[in-house]
């Protein structure tokens, strides 16, 4: 079957989408779903120990989310919004302005915060609000970042103009977050607190880390109605010898491998299909697009947040509830009108899914 993109569409209240992290990590609520038979069960997150088995390896995506919002002043005083991208070799950057149509190659903007003194030049307008620029006086762009910026939040969550709040700062990072360079959080994991991974642990669960450093693209929408004409974005990943071989062990043994959060899921899969359905040490950039129907090598099974309407995600875990392509996108759609009626909490700061 041939799915377009309105396939991919319901309707969601605007009240469903969590503003605000649970009181607690591990207090979201957590939809069990069953792909063999899309039966759901409405569980607590603190409920997960319990539905993992003994043997099962959880595979989390360790990323750190660097502080990559900034505002920054012209010398007429005008604010320009700005999201750092990456950094380039020979020191520059490449960031995405928001109000600076205005700007000139050349021009100097001064940085908002406490170090008024950094700033950077506008090198080139790289186009769809690009630019290629030079921090001034230069420095590596983390320790630029953590003097003046913010973690980037998700357009969909709503926060007066500055800075975000202190609660934000933590909440907006998983507990086990070590590699920097995400501009947004892998959000499955930030309902995991120290307390359940050792839950997991005493149960015989063991933890594997990959690294996917998740872009802006990952808030683009999908506007191509053929889903073969969408350009998926890259994504940086890195899978490590020792996570390959622990995670090829519990396969040969015909034991589960339960992905944590999409991205961890592109990760996997992105190695498997590069080596014949094998997991082996590598890294690079994917764009590995998932929809239906696609394979699954590695993944048995996933846990999850609630997606946007019409996204790339959406998509992925649709194919992940059936990879032959034909009843995935009905059950996950089903699941989630059993979500809105039970008034689940949305997106990055919503409730979890947990599909095996």
């Amino acid at each position: 079957m041939d799915f377009q993109l309105s396939d991919f569409d319901y309707d969601l209240p605007e009240a469903l989408i969590a503003q605000r992290p649970a009181d607690r990590r591990d207090a979201s609520r957590l939809l069990h779903l069953r792909r063999e038979t899309g039966a759901v069960t409405d569980r607590r997150f603190a409920e997960l120990p319990e539905l993992l088995r003994e043997g099962d390896v959880l595979v989390v995506n360790d990323t750190r989310v660097i502080p990559a919002k900034f505002f920054t002043r012209r010398a007429t005083g005008g604010r320009i919004e700005g999201l750092f991208l990456q950094a380039g070799d020979s020191g520059e950057w490449e960031v995405l302005l928001k109000g600076a149509g205005k700007c000139r190659d050349g021009e100097r903007l001064t940085f908002e915060g406490q170090d008024v003194e950094q700033g950077i030049e506008l090198i080139e307008r790289l186009g769809g609000g690009k630019w290629r620029v030079r921090p001034e006086p230069a420095g590596p762009a983390e320790a630029i970042l953590d003097r003046v910026g913010t973690p980037p939040l998700p357009p969909y969550i709503q926060r007066d103009a500055g800075s975000n709040s202190p609660a934000d700062q933590e909440r907006y990072q998983t507990v086990y977050a070590q590699s920097p360079g995400a501009v947004a959080a892998p959000t499955a994991g930030l309902h995991f607190t120290p307390e359940i991974l050792s839950s997991l642990s005493a149960r015989g669960i063991e933890q594997v880390s990959v690294t996917l450093h998740v872009g802006i693209g990952t808030f683009r929408p999908v506007s191509a109605e053929n889903l073969d004409d969408h350009d998926m974005h890259y994504e940086r990943y890195v899978l490590e010898a020792d996570a390959a071989d622990r995670i090829n062990a519990a396969k040969a043994d015909g034991r589960r491998i339960v992905a944590v959060g999409t991205t961890s899921v592109r990760v996997l899969e992105s190695v498997a299909a590069a080596h014949d359905g094998q997991v082996t040490a590598a890294s690079g950039e994917t764009n590995l697009f998932l929809k239906p129907p696609s394979p699954f090598y590695v993944t048995d099974a996933l846990l999850t947040n609630f997606h946007l309407p019409k996204s790339t995600l959406l998509m992925l875990i649709s194919s992940f509830a059936d990879p032959c392509g034909t009843t995935g996108v009905a059950t996950i759609l089903a699941a989630y009108r059993h979500a809105i009626e039970q008034q689940y909490r949305f997106f990055s700061y919503g409730d979890a899914m947990f599909i095996e």
